[in-house]
């Protein structure tokens, strides 16, 4: 493992940093996304209720596979040509937020109502109220859930290795395939993956007990 390492250190590493990049575009646009289609899912106007919530249901119940290949195979067919990098965090991005947004959601519902009226009573606008007093105690309810998605969101960057992504997935085929020592190379694949996920891990953990006790 230690030589397969050393010789193909740079195909790992430059995997790893697409990886990241994917990863930390999609977390930050899904989470953007989500939230978004968290609060207008409890909009007062039905259109844009209805209209978030059917995104939220469209997007969480196809594939994630079928959501890149839109942008890799469909969409250069009529308006856009994507690359594999493109196309993989778009779809990235698209499928995690409509998770996000359910999760969200439950987290500002369980916020009481009160919070709410009391906002709106002390001269906040509806979206002051919901930036600066509901969604901070939303967000504390929901960070173990959030944090899931966000590792989920991690591993799930791999289906940028079926568009040529250039992710470490993509890269650790092509390594298996030319060495045939998959086992090896898989090995090491998960390993670079575990560098993310876990510190992640136990920084949701850290946050979700220093804001319980806070």
């Amino acid at each position: 493992m230690t030589n397969l390492f050393q010789t193909f250190s740079a195909d790992f590493v430059s995997g790893f940093k697409y990886t990241i990049y994917a990863s930390l575009l999609a977390l930050i646009f899904s989470l953007i996304i989500g939230t978004l289609m968290a609060i207008l899912q409890l909009s007062h106007n039905r259109v844009v209720r209805h209209l978030a919530k059917a995104y939220v249901a469209f997007f969480r119940n196809i594939p994630l596979l079928i959501i890149v290949m839109f942008f890799y195979v469909i969409a250069p067919m009529y308006f856009y040509s994507f690359d594999g990098f493109q196309a993989g965090t778009i779809g990235l991005i698209i499928y995690t937020s409509a998770f996000i947004a359910e999760t969200v959601r439950s987290g500002i519902q369980t916020v009481p109502k009160g919070q709410m009226e009391a906002g709106l009573s002390s001269g906040f606008t509806y979206a002051e109220t919901m930036r600066y007093i509901i969604l901070p105690q939303a967000f504390k309810i929901v960070i173990p859930p959030l944090g899931n998605q966000f590792i989920n969101l991690i591993k799930n960057s791999s289906i940028l290795a079926m568009v040529a992504g250039l992710d470490l997935m993509y890269q650790g085929d092509l390594i298996a395939s030319t060495t045939f020592n998959t086992f090896d190379t898989y090995i090491i694949v998960g390993l670079f993956y575990l560098i993310l996920t876990l510190p992640l891990s136990y920084l949701m953990n850290y946050l979700d007990k220093h804001w319980s006790n806070a």
